[in-house]
């Protein structure tokens, strides 16, 4: 398989809709979790969650990268500014930022959600994503990147992974600096 990573753009929607299939991943998330206040999820559907994205995807920037073989889409990372991710920088989560401000900040960019289809899973391909988000980052002017990934899942339908592997994010050269959380490090890269 031949695979490129490329910005979520809208010419690229059917393409993401298709990984995301009926159900929208992750039960109907759509990829909101961060991005929608708790209250706001509770209330949604996943067409309304689809919506959502729909919307913010053709707002632009581009969310996120999806990493596609051909015309398919076989996974998903979304990248970009904390602010973009207004959960992300909730105080009561561990992913919350180190300093007042940094929520704010262009030049602080997080990868927040995964997704990848179940035939592409245990590929490395999570590796691949991490790579290319960091020279997405970089290209658009980041100065740090952070996520929040977990250390260790119990979970045998790996749901819990949707916010990345410790390991992958440590082999790309990411360092803990907080841990707010027993095996959910707040990580970050410098660019």
């Amino acid at each position: 398989m031949d695979y490129r990573i490329a910005p979520l753009t809208p010419d690229l929607w059917s393409a993401f809709e298709d990984l995301f299939g009926r159900q929208g991943a992750c039960y109907g998330c759509w990829c909101t979790h961060f991005r929608l206040p708790p209250a706001v999820r509770r209330q949604n559907d996943r067409e309304s969650n689809r919506d959502h994205i729909k919307a913010r995807i053709a707002a632009g920037p581009p969310p996120g990268l999806l990493l596609m073989d051909g015309a398919q889409a076989d996974g998903w990372m979304q990248i970009g500014p904390r602010a973009d991710i207004p959960e992300w920088n909730n105080k009561g989560r561990v992913s919350a930022p180190l300093e007042e401000g940094e929520e704010r900040e262009d030049g602080i960019w997080a990868i927040s959600c995964f997704f990848l289809r179940s035939s592409a899973r245990r590929k490395g391909l999570s590796h691949a994503l991490v790579a290319a988000g960091i020279d997405f980052a970089r290209q658009n002017g980041a100065r740090l990147l952070e996520a929040c990934p977990i250390t260790r899942s119990n979970d045998k339908r790996s749901i819990g992974l949707f916010v990345g592997s410790t390991r992958v994010f440590e082999k790309a050269g990411f360092q803990t600096v907080a841990e707010r959380k027993a095996g959910r490090p707040l990580m970050r890269f410098s660019l």
